[in-house]
């Protein structure tokens, strides 16, 4: 009897990264950041499901990848191509090819903040954790048929170098998503967000956005660390999130 494959091993360094809450709402906040810089933000805004709800269209995106991590091979190369298919409808409907780069960002996105996410609330990743977690996520860009992606993480690292160089400025339309993100969360959540990516974006990105500081909440790490601890982190997870959101972010949790 053949035993099932997943599409991450189940001691993968990066089921541990997906599998916590916390993790994934840095993972959120970060690419929240990088998504209204890139320079093919107008696609996002195409069927106009982003400026009405950009929380819901980010935890989309970030269910979607938690789903691939954690499915079976089968289940989630059938959810990539379902992925390939809703893309190849939205251009037939703009008349307009997705510029390949786009994915590619998209994707280094998921790779950086996966990594810094899991670097600020727990430890250090190794070289060789950081390897493997490049490798899984070359396997979902190979699947959705991404060219040019890097062999090896440390040649990743170079592309993503020159990506934050190319591919990310400050529009108009950025300025817009920032501004659909403070009605949608609120003065004092919009905040936590700002100092949230803080934690996580790289200086180039931090340079756009105008963070010329570092994150308010960095000294306070400490303090949350006890709380997670004693289990004690979800009743600060509930005052700081909408309440529409409680249920999708419990069920973050693996």
């Amino acid at each position: 009897m053949n035993s099932i494959k997943y599409f991450a091993a189940e001691d993968h360094i990066i089921r541990k990264i997906w599998g916590k809450a916390d993790t994934i709402l840095l993972i959120f906040a970060g690419s929240a950041a990088e998504f209204a810089l890139n320079k093919a933000v107008d696609w996002l805004y195409f069927t106009g499901k982003i400026p009405k709800d950009p929380i819901g269209r980010l935890f989309s995106t970030v269910s979607y990848a938690r789903k691939i991590i954690f499915a079976t091979e089968e289940d989630a190369f059938a959810t990539i191509d379902s992925i390939n298919d809703i893309h190849g409808h939205v251009e037939k409907a703009r008349g307009a090819k997705i510029p390949e780069w786009a994915f590619r960002d998209v994707l280094y996105m998921l790779i950086h903040y996966s990594i810094a996410s899991f670097e600020i609330l727990e430890r250090s990743l190794t070289n060789a954790e950081k390897e493997a977690v490049y490798d899984n996520f070359l396997k979902l860009g190979n699947r959705m048929q991404i060219p040019r992606l890097p062999s090896d993480y440390t040649s990743w690292q170079l592309s993503y170098d020159a990506h934050l160089q190319q591919d990310l400025e400050k529009s108009a339309l950025s300025i817009d998503l920032f501004k659909q993100y403070k009605k949608h969360l609120g003065t004092i959540r919009y905040r936590i967000l700002l100092e949230s990516q803080k934690l996580v974006v790289p200086p180039q990105t931090a340079t756009l956005l105008g963070f010329t500081k570092g994150s308010a909440l960095k000294p306070l790490m400490p303090f949350y660390k006890t709380l997670r601890a004693a289990k004690a982190d979800w009743l600060l997870k509930s005052i700081l999130l909408p309440a529409a959101y409680h249920e999708q972010i419990r069920q973050l949790d693996a």
